[in-house]
């Protein structure tokens, strides 16, 4: 069971820094970070939040996130707006611009999740989508 183990954590290793060189190759020559496309996914995926809700998604401070909103502020990307009933906190949208920009990579991960997929059977990917909505369920960074 060790051995087994052993191998599944140098799978997912190999699986994250492949996919990770795929993320970056992706973005490089773009107008934006590799950590604002993930903003603009979280806020494309989930609608409206609060900075810290979003902070709490993207696992990063609210400091790290405000100059990162900052500056997709600054290109058209997002809003930000007083929130309606608490006067603290800042609630985070995006504009047309950033819902085409948000479209447009996750039509990028789809075709990528397509094309790593293909050679898995109908009941391998549902396997797969019940392993990765366990595991991000239970994940936790202590």
């Amino acid at each position: 069971m060790i051995k087994k183990m052993a191998t599944l954590n140098h799978e997912i290793i190999e699986f994250y820094d492949k996919f990770s060189a795929w993320e970056h190759d992706i973005v490089k020559g773009k107008s934006f970070s590799l950590a604002q496309i993930h903003t603009v996914e979280v806020l494309g995926a989930h609608g409206k939040m609060r900075m810290k809700a979003l902070s709490d998604k993207l696992g990063i401070t609210t400091g790290t996130l405000t100059v990162q909103v900052d500056k997709l502020v600054a290109t058209n990307i997002i809003e930000r707006h007083p929130h309606e009933t608490d006067r603290r906190s800042i609630v985070v949208e995006l504009t047309k611009l950033g819902k085409e920009l948000y479209h447009e990579h996750n039509d990028l991960h789809l075709a990528l999740t397509q094309k790593i997929t293909q050679n898995l059977s109908s009941e391998q990917k549902e396997l797969l989508l019940t392993c990765f909505t366990s595991m991000n369920r239970n994940f936790r960074i202590t």
